[in-house]
């Protein structure tokens, strides 16, 4: 039962320790958007079993364990998405945001109750809450949709730009810091979405372009708003009102056009919300051995995994403009994260 207590990364941290590690875990789950905005947030009032690792790029046995935590973690949340892409083959999009939410709950929930810890669900922000959730609806909604009508690695590739509008996003409304560098691989990343989308035979839909970039959006801003919510909330409280509002928000809006379960997915429910709860924990173990500038780019790996799930299972292969395009934006959100982390490391050594 020790994986089942630990699904939650939960911080306690002050705010100015806070702060150095958002932008590490911003850079997480850039196509694995089932776990994004999750738990992905730390929350100050909240409790973390382990610390995150300190800057300590010498430590080699730390940081290689980490590395294979976070392996795990992108290829469990791989496996994930291609669940939810053989749900949308068979289920509307709004229905599998559903299962989706709903297959989480119970592995947010154990974790507490083993603990005596429902007390941290109590909230105080309702409006922001409401907000986060319907951001949440619009995320997953139109990320399934690109999932059933696109291949997993196209979604991805665009997906890919999310830790670059949360950097823009964070700069307009919350004030932080974007210098001249950040700013122009933000810009070079929109192009690579650009030459993603361009019409190509074989290449990806126009629809599912757009509606993976309103997903790689909505993500940004729901970020955003649960930075704004760790001011007052837990990271508890966070992710089940999250995943409460969706299972109620998409629920509602699904009734209409509602399909009866098959028998034979009622296991790869299970085995999505299973997956997920797999791969935070051991995101959570990848950053308590391993500092985020070793860690957090693996998460491009993810990528990979996409390829390979669609080769093995769709015959699927990918077209040279998505992977030129892909080249692009990986390169500008490294190049984002590496000057974040150095910041966060300065600031860190300043404080």
């Amino acid at each position: 039962m020790a994986w089942v207590r630990n699904v939650v990364p939960l911080l306690s941290l002050s705010h100015k320790k806070l702060r150095s590690f958002l932008p590490a875990f911003d850079t997480c789950c850039f196509g694995l958007v089932s776990e994004c905005d999750l738990a992905h947030i730390p929350a100050g009032r909240s409790r973390f079993p382990y610390s995150p690792a300190r800057m300590n790029l010498t430590n080699h046995t730390g940081n290689l364990r980490g590395l294979a935590a976070m392996l795990i973690a992108v290829a469990a949340f791989s496996f994930m998405d291609a669940l939810l892409k053989l749900f949308a083959a068979h289920y509307p999009p709004m229905q599998v945001t559903v299962l989706r939410a709903a297959a989480s709950l119970p592995f947010v929930l154990l974790p507490l109750i083993w603990q005596g810890r429902l007390a941290e669900l109590r909230i105080h922000r309702y409006g922001l809450h409401l907000l986060r959730g319907v951001l949440g609806v619009v995320m997953l909604v139109t990320f399934i949709y690109a999932l059933g009508t696109a291949s997993l690695a196209s979604v991805y590739a665009i997906y890919m730009t999310a830790p670059l509008l949360i950097a823009a996003m964070a700069a307009v409304w919350l004030g932080e810091k974007v210098d001249r560098g950040r700013w122009l691989a933000i810009l070079i990343g929109l192009v690579g979405v650009w030459i993603i989308l361009q019409p190509r035979p074989g290449g990806l839909p126009l629809l599912a372009g757009v509606a993976a970039t309103v997903s790689a959006l909505s993500y940004a801003l729901a970020v955003i708003t649960a930075r704004v919510l760790t001011r007052s909330e837990t990271s508890s409280s966070m992710v089940f009102t999250f995943l409460i509002l969706v299972t109620l928000i998409a629920g509602v809006l699904a009734l209409p056009q509602w399909i009866e379960i098959r028998p034979q997915d009622w296991w790869l429910i299970a085995a999505t919300g299973g997956l997920g709860a797999v791969g935070q924990y051991y995101i959570t173990e990848a950053f308590r051995y391993a500092p985020a500038a070793v860690v957090a780019p693996v998460e491009y790996t993810a990528l990979l995994w996409g390829i390979g799930i669609d080769w093995v299972f769709w015959q699927v292969f990918p077209q040279s403009g998505m992977l030129m395009g892909a080249a692009i934006i990986i390169g500008a959100g490294l190049y984002v994260a590496l000057r974040e982390h150095r910041d966060a490391h300065a600031t860190g050594a300043n404080a």
